[in-house]
């Protein structure tokens, strides 16, 4: 899993509330099982028309967040069906971190263990990091996660909490595969002991 530790790039605002996972990544897409290649039908059907063209008023169709790193968005983000797809076609496009008042649970998990910082925050500064992310190819603000801190275009800084298991993770890269191959040698030992102890436990 990548690393996060500082980021720093274009925040889009996408204010509208209750946003689920099937409009993050329809289903149609849940088929395949790679991580990669999904963030071309991130937001499909608010991306796209019918006939595949782009809606030019889709905040991320607009040339200033076309590359956006950052999504400040509104209330309950990532609600509706657990789907693993939805983290990784924010990533895959490019996003490393969402910003919001609050977030469904399946999918804030989902977030960390794929490398993107759900970020949570009173009401009011979330709505200041809108009114910033309002400015288009402007709109820069720098996340530091090891200060838990977030920077925005004016040099106006906010601070952030997060668990410190979840911060430790993400600044280490470490999914559950990686934090697994950590214990390799206890696992590895244990086995061992077990091949003496329980022979008839299996090769």
């Amino acid at each position: 899993m990548q690393k996060f530790t500082k980021l720093s790039g274009v925040a889009a605002p996408m204010p509208n509330i209750n946003i689920d996972t099937d409009a993050i990544i329809p289903k149609q897409f849940l088929k395949t099982i790679k991580r990669t290649g999904l963030g071309t039908a991130l937001f499909n059907d608010l991306r796209y028309n019918p006939d595949g063209t782009e809606k030019p008023d889709f905040v991320l169709n607009k040339p200033a967040y076309r590359k956006a790193q950052v999504l400040v968005a509104g209330d309950n983000f990532g609600c509706g069906s657990s789907r693993e797809h939805a983290p990784w076609a924010l990533l895959d496009f490019g996003i490393r971190c969402v910003i919001s008042t609050s977030f469904a649970d399946i999918f804030y998990n989902n977030c960390f263990k794929n490398g993107i910082l759900p970020i949570k925050l009173p009401k009011a500064q979330v709505d200041l990091l809108m009114d910033d992310a309002n400015r288009g190819s402007n709109a820069i603000v720098a996340i530091d996660l090891e200060k838990q801190e977030i920077t925005g275009p004016d040099g106006g800084t906010i601070k952030f909490e997060i668990d410190p298991f979840r911060k430790h993770c993400l600044i280490n890269g470490l999914d559950d595969v990686g934090l697994t191959l950590q214990k390799d040698a206890k696992i590895k030992a244990f086995e061992d002991k077990r091949k003496l102890s329980q022979p008839w436990a299996g090769a």
